[in-house]
């Protein structure tokens, strides 16, 4: 069974930044592709960025150049760096990864971009 806890979220102002965290336990950290997704209001789900056990980094277009997923496997921890945030970047966010049996999701951690 794998837990999986984000942190990191709060209030912050257009141009600011906040960097995302999400520990993970149960099943072998290290092999598994990580993600963020974020879900706004009125919308779905998307996926932000993916990070594969060899350390690839894939990003949605809207965030290139804004954001950077990262893993330290030995913390079992995955983060979401996101600079030049803008409201649009409003939204729950999800930690989430896919091993061979299913698929595992954090609880999310509430993003508000907002002067």
């Amino acid at each position: 069974q794998v837990q999986l806890v984000e942190s990191g979220g709060g209030l912050v102002h257009p141009g600011g930044s906040l960097r995302l965290s999400c520990a993970v336990s149960g099943g072998v950290f290290s092999m598994y592709a990580m993600a963020w997704y974020r879900q706004a209001p009125g919308k779905q789900r998307e996926l932000v960025a993916r990070i594969s056990s060899g350390r690839s980094t894939n990003y949605a277009d809207s965030v290139k150049g804004r954001f950077t997923i990262s893993r330290d496997n030995a913390k079992n921890m995955v983060y979401l760096q996101m600079t030049s945030l803008q409201p649009e970047d409003t939204a729950v966010y999800y930690c989430n990864t896919m091993t061979l049996t299913r698929e595992y999701w954090g609880q999310g951690t509430q993003v508000t971009v907002s002067s």
